[in-house]
């Protein structure tokens, strides 16, 4: 991971026109919507990094933290909170008094794309603030990701070809750097609706990359 390609967030990025200007158009017709960047959220001394592709249109977009208030983060904080890492299984609205333990939550694209489809352009610009973020994290913490963009955009940060460890749900593998990278399918509504990722899938990968026992 070089240094060189490091960038804090920047909660008022406009470097990628395309989102920059989708945005200005969800707050002008939602003006009470964040419609902004969507900075990580939960432990500041995590043992694992979850990170997801990028915020939902009426989840985190609305809300300003990572998968609340949308479908996706149903399965994603019943589960943490099935496994003691999370003190509520649900996640609505950033006025909660949602933690997390051990675990915090981010995402390969920080800003709303349209029609949920990041361009590559836009997220090997947006993988500076991912590879600053990882850079900052405890030696021994893990990284879960969660679909091929986010499993894909963790590749980019360690400059690995985005075949050279292949995304499978379950998948494991070991980082340049030591640290493990857990695959799993994303917790999307279309995801958990056809049942290709169920409840039980996700606790299973999610157990073992928290290290909660088998």
């Amino acid at each position: 991971m070089s240094d060189t390609n490091l960038s804090s967030f920047d909660p008022a990025c406009r470097a990628c026109p395309r989102l920059a200007g989708f945005l200005d158009e969800v707050k002008a017709k939602r003006p009470d919507y964040f419609a902004a960047p969507v900075p990580a959220f939960g432990d500041e001394d995590p043992r694992l990094l979850i990170v997801g592709l990028a915020p939902g249109m009426h989840g985190a977009n609305r809300t300003g933290r990572p998968f609340t208030g949308d479908h996706a983060g149903i399965l994603l904080y019943q589960t943490l909170y099935d496994l003691g890492l999370s003190n509520s299984p649900v996640s609505e609205h950033v006025d909660d008094d949602l933690s997390l333990d051990g675990v915090r939550i981010t995402n390969a694209v920080k800003c709303l794309p349209p029609q949920n489809k990041p361009e590559t352009s836009e997220i090997r610009e947006c993988n500076a603030f991912l590879a600053s973020e990882i850079k900052q994290l405890p030696e021994n913490c893990n990284l879960f990701a969660l679909g091929l963009i986010a499993h894909q955009a963790i590749l980019r940060v360690y400059n690995l070809k985005l075949g050279a460890l292949k995304f499978g749900h379950g998948a494991v593998h070991e980082l340049p750097d030591g640290r493990m990278l857990y695959d799993s399918y994303h917790c999307s509504r279309y995801n958990t609706q056809t049942k290709r990722l169920t409840a039980e899938m996700f606790n299973k990968v999610m157990r073992l990359a928290a290290g909660s026992g088998s």
